[in-house]
């Protein structure tokens, strides 16, 4: 029967000067990820099913995807106060309780056709 050490098998793996990996651990030690916004233009708010208030946004086109309406769930009511229809957005969602949930939105300019937006 043939036993091989970890420091000696990770010496044969590794290359000269490399450490081996710490194992990784299950609280995600690493920082939690940036929210990714969506652009998009506002097309209505309105309220539906009793009292609950929903927003629908034109989504820019994707490589995949040609323009879209999609409807999203407002989480907070206060999210699109003082935004008119028909302008242009940056929003977050989450699919919360079986809904697409807006959790966040802001006013933004118009993305350009063929021009970089941030």
């Amino acid at each position: 029967m043939v036993f091989i050490a970890w420091s000696s098998l990770a010496s044969l793996v590794l290359p000269a000067g490399a450490t081996p990996m710490a194992p990784a651990t299950a609280s995600g030690a690493s920082a939690p990820a940036e929210p990714v916004f969506t652009r998009a233009r506002l097309v209505s708010v309105q309220k539906e099913d009793g009292n609950r208030l929903y927003v629908r946004l034109k989504l820019l086109p994707s490589s995949k995807l040609p323009f879209t309406t999609q409807r999203f769930k407002v989480s907070d009511r206060a999210l699109p106060t003082g935004i008119p229809e028909g302008s242009w957005v940056k929003f977050t969602a989450r699919h919360m309780d079986g809904e697409n949930t807006l959790t966040s939105i802001q006013l933004t300019p118009e993305c350009k056709r063929f021009q970089p937006c941030d």
